[in-house]
């Protein structure tokens, strides 16, 4: 063994607890931390003879850590982030002590834990046991996996087979969303079925949600089976399609319905909100984001189907080592992964130790520090809300000559106390704060309120310049 190896290993307890100390004063130095650093890291020649790990953390701290952001603290309003509780943060790093891969049942514990942490993610969301689930890197992944299963689908109903013969043998496909997710062109793009083939349909005015009648038209238009992508949660305003409504049109016009619920589908825990999510049961693939507001680690979200037989047919892989497909495929036939690590561990151990009541308290408050951001834009005279806070999102503008650059610099100056993602919503280039953290409190809702307003303020015109 390498003498570097050997040295780490016979130290090896004290050496995490040396990392141990260093990730606890990290995420104790939250609060105080830029959100948004802008210091960079200096070059360094690449490592011919190792250092160890003790030198190595050393030079971790002193190079990399100063231009790390505040992304698991409460203030990382960007993007839809969730942090990580304490329970998920164990689960994580067991996750690498036991470095288990849950894709075989020839060695089945890790299958195991995650089917156990997908039926409570099932009952979780108000789901049927009709929906079977895996574990996937993203929303992007799971939304993919699932278009692939929609794939499938289509070629069912042509009587042919995608998976073996290839996209082409489908023909034109339609694809058809109120407003979809940027994800979901992606994967249509990795699928062989072309970005082309997501046609976009009229929504609800002033909405994002989907016109269940303008569908219709698409639908019968289309004249031919097709996949419709319903929302369940936008990512500009959290708005929610009808999946009712939807429902009852598949029962008329025979297409497959794929919901991306990367966050809302956390809406069914808060009692005032639950109805958003209703029927999201009625989707015949489903995607969910973990690292969202389940706050675990990034690398990690769920898909459901209702046709494993069909997901299978497409993920499928045949190597003598491998378990058989079989009527009750394992998780190595289920997904583009033939390996991975052991995802559910972190969703288990938060799930276990918080339940339905800690997620529900968690949902609660980010949708009430979403409220407060929301009625204090609303009410300034330098910004502008362009929709209402349905759920944890707050999308507004500036009240007067919105462009991108002054919208962009508003949000530089902002960025050592919150920060916040730009977007364009019905044509305005606009600003998200987005309440997804565990940590987020109404104080830091305050100090975001009194630095966004500081920011308008102190501007000539009410604006900062670009």
């Amino acid at each position: 063994m390498h003498p570097r190896l050997t040295a780490d290993l016979e130290r090896l307890p004290e050496l995490l607890e040396a990392a141990s100390r260093h990730a606890a004063a990290f995420l104790d130095g939250l609060d105080g931390r830029p959100v948004v650093p802008t210091a960079q890291a200096p070059a360094a020649a690449p490592p011919a003879r190792g250092v160890g790990l003790s030198a190595a953390l050393r030079e971790f701290a002193e190079r990399w850590e100063p231009g790390l952001s505040a992304g698991a603290g409460p203030r990382y309003l960007g993007f839809v982030t969730g942090g990580v509780t304490p329970a998920a943060l164990a689960g994580d790093w067991l996750t690498s002590a036991v470095d288990q891969n849950p894709m075989s049942s020839l060695d089945p514990a890790g299958q195991r834990l995650e089917q156990e942490a997908i039926g409570w993610l099932r009952d979780l969301f108000g789901l049927s046991d009709g929906h079977e689930g895996n574990f996937v890197s993203g929303a992007t992944m799971s939304n993919t996996v699932g278009l692939a299963v929609a794939r499938e689908w289509l070629g069912e109903r042509r009587g042919v087979s995608p998976a073996d013969e290839g996209a082409a043998v489908l023909g034109p496909v339609r694809v058809l969303s109120g407003s979809p997710h940027s994800s979901v062109a992606k994967g249509l793009s990795m699928l062989g079925l072309g970005r082309s083939a997501l046609v976009p349909v009229a929504t609800l005015p002033g909405r994002e949600a989907v016109d269940p009648a303008a569908l219709e038209r698409a639908l019968r238009e289309a004249d031919s089976p097709c996949v419709v992508v319903a929302n369940a949660g936008t990512v500009n305003t959290v708005d929610f399609d009808d999946i009712r409504a939807i429902a009852a049109l598949r029962e008329r016009y025979g297409f497959w319905l794929h919901v991306d619920a990367a966050f809302g589908a956390f809406a069914a825990l808060s009692p005032a909100h639950a109805h958003l999510v209703d029927d999201i049961d009625e989707a015949d693939s489903l995607c969910v984001d973990l690292h969202k507001w389940l706050n675990v680690p990034y690398d990690s979200a769920v898909q459901f189907t209702r046709r494993r037989d069909l997901q299978a047919r497409v993920f499928q892989n045949a190597a003598a080592y491998l378990g058989p497909l079989g009527d009750a495929p394992e998780a190595v036939h289920l997904t583009p992964e033939n390996s991975r690590r052991l995802r559910a561990l972190a969703a288990w151990f938060t799930l276990r130790a918080y339940g339905r009541d800690g997620y529900r308290e968690i949902v609660e408050r980010c949708v009430a520090c979403a409220r407060t951001v929301g009625a204090a834009v609303d009410a300034h005279p330098g910004l502008r809300l362009l929709a209402p806070v349905r759920l944890n999102v707050v999308c507004f503008t500036l009240a007067e000559d919105a462009t991108a650059g002054r919208l962009a610099a508003l949000a530089r100056e902002l960025a050592d106390t919150a920060f916040l993602t730009p977007t364009v919503y019905a044509g305005e280039p606009a600003l998200r704060a987005a309440f997804s953290n565990w940590r987020t409190t109404v104080d830091d809702t305050e100090r975001v309120i009194k630095a966004l307003a500081d920011a308008v303020d102190s501007t000539r015109g009410g604006a900062p310049a670009a």
